[in-house]
Parts: structure tokens; C-alpha cells; sequence
């Protein structure tokens, strides 16, 4: 069997992170601007910064690519068009990692002229759709953490020529699957897809009584089963996770798998930098499908970094460190979500069992018990590589950032959208349940997911099919085996929850197609983009404020839909926590309440409270929508809806 020798591309969320890339030999390194990129909280990138970093990266054969992967609401079109334009000019870079469909038409005609890589927000989870991303544009996928070994392999299997796949082999695991997270913008509007999520998944929740994280991850590894990677030539890359990590975990996990994948005898000494990465307990997860291991089956907080110790006495707290502490180390005083967690740096040398003062603001903010966790260490041997490639950067020129200007009739022009604006239509209303049976309104259209009686349904007359939002390698057959029996049957009306499942159907021209809610559309260039691909409509992210649900159909050049009332799922999964119950209320840490639905293979987490905006129904109508679209789940029996303003992210600026 021929062996594939894969690149290794190291996070960076910051210059020093940058650095420690470059000094562990990475071959491409990931890194995100201050705008637009989906790890909002790390430190970021200017472009001056990325001018300087991306030639000392040339000048080491290092790829660099910029994730500009979040999506972008109406309004923002042009600030990013700017943006790439002026990163084309001065920054060398290689790639664009992209979720939004815009971002094709904007970089383009800002002048990029690199590839393209689909963000594994994007969601592209089953091979039939890839050869949609390959016409879109797309050379490389990055395929979701939740994979399989196998489900990997028939991704592989289906690629078309000329396209690579990227996977995870390391780092932080997400609840949701990626893209399917709206837990976040659904309590503050702080949207995960656009990089602002707060991590409510790493919260205590309780269910009966039991308080317990939950939702809250391990990490994921592939550690010595990447290997096998290797014997698969379409994965081209492995990807580490940790835009807001260390340089000490970058450098030290780019050591790891340089090691698993050149040297795989060495397994030993490459475990030893993944514990030295100080990186959360981490897990196979799906990987080996025989021998699955659930990241929420564990007793521990899953904080990042090495845990060191508890807090005694706080008044003047202090804990006994349990392993020797270096001048230059940061602790991390609590975990994440504590509203009083610091991050101290640690001033002298401490030797392992001695005690460790905390500084004077900690007195009467921590509690006795509160953990402590080191999450970097500066080492001698790292400090000096990174000093030297410092010298190094500072020896370069400095890049002066000019204004990108005008550009004549640019792609995003209101003026130039309007051209194609389409042709008044009748206003519908479109109630969509998980049974055929289910009660609908006389004056609405009836709607259906598919899938929920394993694609053995057959709904007559004009019932529009929803595909589920997520769909993996073993049921793409069973789903396109529906469709082509229900289009069989007279069949139009679908709607499609990943852009990539248009490739199910073999004359898209011929029905009637609409991008679902789950596809995260928030502007109109990307509308214009469907429609290239054979989309009749589009129901748009519900997850929009007020100013950006009004301000799309003007220059849609499709119509659009609205989810007008639902229940909306906080997050879709693969996976339950072994301690929670289905279908049983749970609880936040501020008496909210949710509960958790299965639907075949996946797990659904919703409020108990609905979305509901029929309160603003005319003036989205007098925007110009055309389709409103209500969302019914079967209620548990105990579980109680609130009668609440269900108003999302209407009266809030989605950031």
C-alpha cells in the first residue's frame, strides 16, 4: 500500500505562536485576522503583523493560511471585500480557509489568486458533496472531528481528482457538531459561527438533582493511530486545533506528530510531548469505529493545561504545586467558565511539593478547593528559538497599510444586486414536523424530515422534503434512494440543510430547491451563489439580528423564507453524555431550561422556550419575504414550555 507523507498545519493565534510554528518545523501554519475569523478570542492577526510573518514562513518552504472562515452578515460585505484586498497586496499567503459561500466571488475579484479550503463549518459531511465543493471552487474539505476511521476512508474514496482532504489529529472537541452550534448566539448573540462563541457546552448543568459538566469535552487525539492516515493519499494534512493554545502546546504537538509521522517508533517520546503540550486529557473519540470512546464520559472538569494543585486557605490563598514551576509559567487560577478565573504568571523558580502564593487581587475570590492548572511554560530551549526567529522578524521591513480605495462596479453593489432581484411571489406558510400525521394549519403547506422514519416514508401531494442538517457516509444512499422515489412519484419541493446536498439530485433544475435554515445563510452574495448552483429560494439563518433579516431581500436574487416559529435547536450531536437522560429537562447554571431529543442517529438540545417572531410578520413581509416557515417538535411528557419573548438575536447586534 503506497504511503502518504501529510503535511502538518500548526494553529496560531498570536505572533509568538506563530513562531514556535516555524521553530517545531511545521509545514503550513493557520492563523486568523482580528475580523472575520471564527476564534474571535484569540489574540489575532493585523495585516501588518501577517506581511512580516508570511515571508519569514516563504522563506522556510511554510505554507500559511488564513482562516476568514466566518460568515458574513449583509452589511459586512464590503468591509471584507476591503480587507481581502488589501491582504492580497501585502500579505504571501497560500490559502483561504472559508465557510461562507461569498467569500469565492469577494477574494476573487479582490485579486486572490491561492486556493481555496472549505472550513469544516461549512459541514460538508457525506462524499456525494464533494464534487459540489470542487465545482464551487473548493481544492481542499476539512473534514469534521466527529469522522469515523472508515467514514474518513469513504470520504477518500470519493474524491474527486484534483481535491485533497485535511483532518484533525489534535485538540479541542466541540459538543456540536461543527456548524451546528447555535448554543451561544442563542443566549446573548455571541454566534459561533462567527467566532464569538463563550463555551456554555463547558458549563455545569444539572438533571435530576446532578450537577455535572455535562456537555464538556475531553480532547481528541489521534496520537499513535494517525499513522494509519498515512496509508490514505487523499489526506493530504493533519490539522492541530488551538488557535487560543500556547506557544508551548504548538510547538510541542507539531514536535509529537513530526514524530508519529516520520519516526512512528518513537511513539513514546512523541506521547511525551502531547502530555508536555499541556493540552486537556484527550481521546480517540470515533476514530476506531470497533473501539468508540465518548469525550463526555469522564468525572473531571476537562479544564485546558496541566492540573498543578487546589487552593487552600483564601484569605491568603496559596496551593502546594505538584510539579516544579518555572520562572515565566502561567497558571490559570479556576476554570474557564469561573467568573473569577485569572491567568498569574509565575515570578521565580518553585520546586515540585513547595508552596505557590497566589497574588494579592485572589484574596476572597477564590474559594477553598479551586483548581489551578499551568497553560504555558516557557522553557529555555523553546525561549531561545523564538528570540532568534524574533531577531530575525525585526531585521525585516515594516509594510506600510494603505486604504484599499475605490473599486469600480464591485460584486457586493447594492445597484448591481437589485439587477436580478426576482419577481414578486405569492406569500406562503409552511409547517414542518418530524410525522406526516402531524396537525397543520389549513391555509399552510405541510412539510416532513425525511429521514425520520430511516427515509421508509413516502408523504403524497405537495408535502415539502426536509433533509436533515447533518448527513453521514452511511446514510447518503438510503437519502438519495428517497429522493429519487419520492421525485419519482412527483415529488418538487425539497429543502436542503447543507449547501453540498444539491448534489443528491440529478436534475436540480427540474424541482423546486430551497437552501433550509441549517445551511447559515446570512447575505446575498452567497444567495447569488446558490443560485449558480440550481437553488430555487433560501430560508435564511435565523440566528440574524434585526438589520439583517430586513436588509437581504432588497438585493436577493432569490426569494427568501424566514423561520417565523420554531423549535430550534441550541446544538445537533453525535453524542449524549452516559449520565443524561433523553427527553428529560436539564438545567443551566441560571435555571434555564432544555431538553435533549434523539432523531435516528443524532441528538438534538432544545430550550424550553420557543422562537417566535409572528410579532414582526409584517414588516418581514413588507421586506419582501415570501415564505415563513414553523418548525413543530414533539414535546416530552414532563417538559413544560415557557411562555417567553422567543425573539433570538431580533432586538440584539448579532456579533
Amino acid at each position: 500500500m503506497t504511503r502518504n507523507t501529510p503535511a502538518i498545519l500548526a494553529p496560531a493565534g498570536d505572533k509568538t505562536a506563530f513562531l514556535a510554528a516555524v521553530a517545531a518545523g511545521a509545514d503550513a501554519i493557520y492563523c486568523g485576522l482580528k475580523i472575520f475569523s471564527a476564534r474571535m478570542e484569540a489574540q489575532n492577526f493585523s495585516i501588518e503583523d501577517l506581511s512580516r510573518l508570511g515571508r519569514l514562513a516563504r522563506s522556510r518552504q511554510i505554507q500559511v493560511y488564513i482562516a476568514f472562515n466566518t460568515t458574513l452578515k449583509e452589511n459586512e460585505q464590503e468591509k471584507a471585500f476591503r480587507i481581502l484586498t488589501k491582504l492580497c497586496r501585502h500579505v504571501t499567503f497560500d490559502a483561504l480557509i472559508v465557510q461562507d459561500l461569498a467569500m469565492i466571488p469577494l477574494a476573487r475579484q479582490a485579486g486572490f489568486t491561492g486556493e481555496f479550503h472549505l472550513s469544516t463549518l461549512a459541514n460538508l459531511t457525506f462524499p456525494a458533496g464533494l464534487e459540489t465543493a470542487r465545482k464551487a471552487g473548493f481544492s481542499r474539505v476539512v473534514l469534521p472531528r466527529e469522522f469515523t476511521l472508515d467514514e474518513i476512508r469513504t470520504m477518500a474514496a470519493h474524491a474527486p481528482e484534483n481535491m485533497d482532504l485535511e483532518v484533525f489529529v489534535h485538540g479541542a472537541l466541540c459538543y456540536a457538531v461543527s456548524g451546528r452550534c447555535y448554543w451561544s448566539s442563542w443566549f446573548g448573540g455571541k454566534s459561533a459561527l462567527r467566532g464569538r462563541c463563550v463555551q456554555p457546552c463547558r458549563r455545569v448543568y444539572e438533571q435530576k438533582g446532578k450537577k455535572k459538566r455535562y456537555f464538556s469535552c475531553m480532547d481528541f487525539s489521534a496520537d499513535v493511530l494517525a499513522k494509519v492516515l498515512t496509508d490514505i493519499p487523499q489526506v493530504s494534512t493533519w490539522k492541530i486545533e488551538g488557535r487560543k493554545k500556547s506557544p508551548h502546546y504548538v510547538y510541542y504537538t507539531v514536535k509529537a506528530f513530526q514524530l508519529l509521522r516520520d519516526q512512528p517508533s518513537h511513539k513514546k517520546q512523541a506521547l511525551a510531548y502531547l502530555d508536555y503540550a499541556l493540552g486537556r486529557q484527550f481521546t480517540h473519540y470515533n476514530l476506531l469505529s470497533h473501539r468508540v470512546h465518548n469525550p463526555l464520559d469522564h468525572d473531571d472538569a476537562t479544564g485546558s493545561g496541566l492540573f498543578m494543585g487546589r487552593v487552600k486557605n483564601p484569605a491568603a490563598p496559596y496551593f502546594i504545586t505538584r510539579e516544579a514551576l518555572h520562572q515565566g509559567d502561567l497558571l490559570r487560577i479556576g476554570n474557564e467558565e469561573d467568573a473569577f478565573h485569572e491567568v498569574q504568571n509565575v515570578p521565580r523558580a518553585v520546586p515540585k511539593k513547595a508552596k505557590f502564593f497566589l497574588a494579592k487581587t485572589s484574596r476572597h475570590k477564590v474559594r477553598s478547593g479551586t483548581p489551578v492548572h499551568l497553560i504555558d511554560r516557557r522553557g529555555k530551549e523553546l525561549a531561545a528559538l523564538l528570540q532568534d526567529l524574533e531577531s530575525e522578524l525585526n531585521g525585516m521591513d515594516h509594510t506600510k497599510i494603505r486604504p484599499a480605495g475605490q473599486v469600480s462596479d464591485p460584486v457586493f453593489s447594492p445597484a448591481r444586486m437589485q439587477k436580478t432581484r426576482p419577481s414578486k411571489h405569492r406569500i406562503s406558510d409552511l409547517h414542518v414536523s418530524r410525522s406526516s400525521g402531524a396537525a397543520v394549519q389549513k391555509s399552510a403547506e405541510p412539510g416532513i424530515w425525511i429521514s425520520n422514519s430511516r427515509y421508509g416514508g413516502r408523504p403524497a401531494g405537495k408535502t415539502w422534503l426536509w433533509l436533515d442538517p447533518l448527513l453521514f457516509p452511511k446514510d447518503e444512499s438510503l437519502c438519495r434512494g428517497y429522493v429519487n422515489a419520492a421525485v419519482k412519484k412527483g415529488a418538487k419541493n425539497f429543502v436542503l440543510n447543507a449547501v453540498w446536498q444539491i448534489s443528491l439530485f440529478t436534475h436540480p433544475d427540474r424541482l423546486n430547491l430551497w437552501a433550509g435554515p441549517f445551511c447559515n445563510i446570512t447575505n446575498t452574495m452567497a444567495v447569488r451563489q446558490l443560485q449558480q448552483y440550481g437553488f430555487s429560494g433560501v430560508i435564511v439563518s435565523p440566528e440574524l439580528d434585526k438589520e439583517s433579516f430586513l436588509s437581504l431581500p432588497a438585493a436577493s436574487a432569490l426569494p427568501l423564507g424566514v423561520v417565523i416559529q420554531a423549535n430550534w435547536p441550541l446544538a445537533v450531536s453525535r453524542i449524549i453524555s452516559p449520565d443524561l437522560s433523553v427527553g428529560t429537562l436539564f438545567l443551566s447554571p441560571k435555571k434555564e431550561g432544555a431538553w435533549i431529543s434523539r432523531s435516528n442517529d443524532l441528538f438534538y438540545v432544545f430550550p424550553n422556550w420557543c422562537l417566535d417572531l409572528t410579532v414582526h410578520r409584517k414588516i418581514l413581509e413588507q421586506a419582501g419575504y415570501t415564505c415563513f416557515v414553523t418548525l413543530q417538535e414533539p414535546i416530552p411528557k414532563g417538559v413544560t414550555l415557557k411562555n417567553r419573548p422567543g425573539l433570538w438575536n431580533w432586538d440584539l447586534t448579532l456579533l
